[in-house]
Parts: C-alpha cells; structure tokens; sequence
C-alpha cells in the first residue's frame, strides 16, 4: 500500500488532483488508514495508468471514467495505442531539436516548416478516441440505429441534409434572426428524437464540424449553397451561448 503522498511522488500526479479523482469517482483508494489518509494498492496504480493514458489522448475526465468502468475495456489495446502516440511524439520532439540545432547553426535562412508538423499525431489521437469514445451519446445512436435499413438511412441522410438546405435559404438572414434561431431548435430536435439526445453542448460541437472543413462542409455546402456550413456553424453559436 501506498499513501497519497507516495503517489503523488512516485506519479507526478499532484495530491490534490489525487483527492479530486477521489471526490468523482474516477480513482477511489484502496483503503484508508486509522487516520483517514488515503491509501493505494497495485490495483490503484493501474488504473490511475490508464487514466494517464487516456488524458495523454485528451479524453474528458468524465469520459474517461465511462471507458474503464465499462467491463469490456480492452486494457492491452489501450497500451499498444499509448506506446504508438508516444513514439510518435518522441519522433517529433526529436525533429524539433534538429530543427533547432540547424536554426543555431546555419540561421534562419532554412524556411523549413515541417518539423512542427503535428498532423501525423493528431490523427492518430483523432482515431483513437473514435474507438473509445462510447459516450452515452454513442451507445444511444448504437440502440436507435440498431435495426435501421439502407432505406431508413437514405431517409434519415435526406430529411437531415433538407434541414440543411433550408439554412442555405436563410443565408441573407442575420444568425440570430428568430426565423434562423427557430431552423436551428428544428435541426437539435430532429437530432435528439432520431440519433441521441442533443444538448446544448452536443449541438455546439456539431456546429464546429459542419464548419470546420472535409466532407462535413463540403456536403452541407453542397445541398444549402457555398457557406451553408458556415451560416448554420453561426446559428448553433448563437443558439447554445
């Protein structure tokens, strides 16, 4: 067994991120001393790991805490995974310092940019957390789609992309023009009764990949007119702030 104390040493982890673990329910000790201090096993040790791991991937702690709790969490895929994305880091941590090197060496005459190419990394990280990622949200679509046909796709697919063309009729409108607002409350309805229950913060996210570029954009784009995707980004801003 191993104090608090010890822990935070022994992880970096500090002691009061170790009580706030604690307080909801992501890493619980393993038992108390008389005094009430808390004390960790093995076990402990382990799963705070994965929660080290997990963080490394930039998981929501609330996420995190669904993952390892859920009984078939694959620890040893979990490991290969952070294995990758550090070597993968480490390979660009190492381009820096060349970089660096030959900056201190030769000036900054080398207009060479692609050491701080992170975009390797960072769909690694992106199909990382698509395999993780069974949020509440997710395991719900899961239910609700689970007996759909092709047909109920295509009808799902068209009903969600007329949505759309009807923001690329509103584009003249200011975002938060009530006829616009009114558009964006349909689009988180029909998402909510059809796929997930779409908060506020679902909906403002979502609002962020229609905009942010790929075949998102390009096919909101293509059924509302060129900036559709941009326009009904605005709206949902407007909307969940």
């Amino acid at each position: 067994m191993m104090t608090v104390h010890e822990v935070s040493k022994l992880t970096g982890v500090s002691i009061r991120t170790l009580q706030y673990y604690d307080t909801i329910g992501l890493l619980k000790p393993s038992d108390y001393t008389a005094s009430g201090y808390r004390l960790y096993d093995d076990t402990s040790l382990e799963r705070l790991q994965q929660i080290l791991l997990f963080k490394e991937l930039e998981f929501p702690l609330k996420e995190i805490k669904e993952i390892i709790d859920d009984p078939h969490f694959d620890r040893n895929k979990a490991l290969e995974q952070q294995i990758e994305l550090l070597t993968m880091k480490k390979e660009h941590l190492e381009n820096l310092i060349q970089f660096a090197q030959g900056i201190k060496m030769l000036g900054v005459k080398n207009m060479d940019f692609s050491a701080f190419d992170t975009r390797k990394i960072d769909e690694y990280s992106k199909r990382a957390k698509e395999q993780w990622g069974k949020t509440a949200a997710y395991k719900e679509f899961e239910e609700k789609s689970y007996n759909w046909t092709e047909h109920d796709q295509e009808i799902m697919m068209n009903d969600i992309m007329n949505i759309f063309a009807e923001f690329g009729q509103m584009k003249t409108k200011d975002p938060t023009d009530e006829v616009v607002q009114l558009q964006v409350k349909k689009l988180q309805d029909y998402i909510t009764k059809n796929f997930y229950n779409c908060t506020k913060e679902i909906l403002c996210c979502l609002g962020k990949m229609y905009s942010g570029g790929g075949e998102f954009t390009e096919n909101i784009d293509q059924v509302g007119g060129s900036g559709t995707a941009e326009f009904t980004n605005k709206a949902i801003q407007v909307f969940c702030s």
